[in-house]
């Protein structure tokens, strides 16, 4: 191998890493946001929440367990026509972010959710006793 076609597989390297940070980075913000909004979401609607909700919750744990048990290539392939919809292109780094982000929002949801549910109920209780409303809690 000469030294021309290192440097310029050390090139490539170097922005296949860009692009991979940069898809990792923006998906992960996105997931973040999203997944922590789904999360407050499910724990608030769900039976024993402070906003119970039987059919958002439901809904919302459907989607969820679906997001979550659909393989993530059948879930790339499924999101073709959406990804094309929002950015405009099936191919590329800004491409990916969509179904990446689809992907890992319902895993950090539902991590969120258990999170909430392993706070204490006496906790909530004395927020309650010391005024605080529903979305103080």
């Amino acid at each position: 191998m000469n030294k021309t076609s290192w440097q310029d597989s050390l090139g490539e390297a170097w922005e296949a890493l860009l692009d991979t940070l940069y898809m990792v980075g923006v998906s992960f913000v996105l997931t973040v946001i999203i997944g922590i909004a789904l999360g407050v979401l499910l724990h608030a609607s769900a039976p024993d929440g402070i906003r119970p909700n039987r059919v958002l919750n439901s809904v919302l744990g459907t989607v969820v367990n679906i997001g979550r048990s659909l393989p993530f290539v059948i879930l790339l392939v499924l999101l073709i026509p959406a990804t094309r919809a929002i950015v405009g292109t099936a191919l590329g780094a800004t491409a990916a972010i969509v179904p990446l982000t689809i992907g890992s929002v319902p895993f950090f949801a539902r991590v969120v959710e258990n999170a909430l549910r392993e706070v204490d109920s006496g906790r909530v209780e004395a927020a309650r006793s010391m005024g605080a409303t529903d979305k103080d809690i």
